[in-house]
């Protein structure tokens, strides 16, 4: 199945739980910081390793240049490293929107005096 084709709110997800209206805000909000915690952890350890690193060979490396090459370097990276967790922040919008778009919907029904909820 195409990346494209996993990431639709009206499959399952990968832990076999429903996709549409199952997702909470809570648990995007949860999804999308420990990303970016875990983006973040990488910068820093890249950073780390590059000063030491330098240190190790004898050459003094600033904390800037470091830290602008660990972001350079943790961009494409954490791609990798963090598909699965991208993958599920990418399915938990998703599935936030099509609640969304759905709530949004039934409130234009209402608001016209259509469906059931008259």
């Amino acid at each position: 199945m195409s990346e494209a084709a996993q990431n639709r709110p009206d499959q399952a997800r990968a832990d076999g739980t429903p996709a549409a209206g199952s997702v909470t805000t809570g648990t995007l909000v949860r999804d999308v910081v420990l990303y970016s915690v875990a983006r973040l952890g990488l910068v820093v350890v890249l950073a780390v390793l590059i000063l030491f690193g330098g240190r190790a060979f004898g050459v003094d490396v600033p904390l800037i240049v470091a830290a602008l090459f660990a972001v350079l370097i943790a961009l494409p990276l954490s791609l990798v490293l963090f598909a699965k967790l991208r993958k599920r922040v990418n399915l938990d919008i998703a599935s936030v929107d099509a609640q969304r778009r759905a709530d949004k919907a039934d409130l234009h029904a209402k608001l016209r005096g259509e469906g059931p909820h008259r």
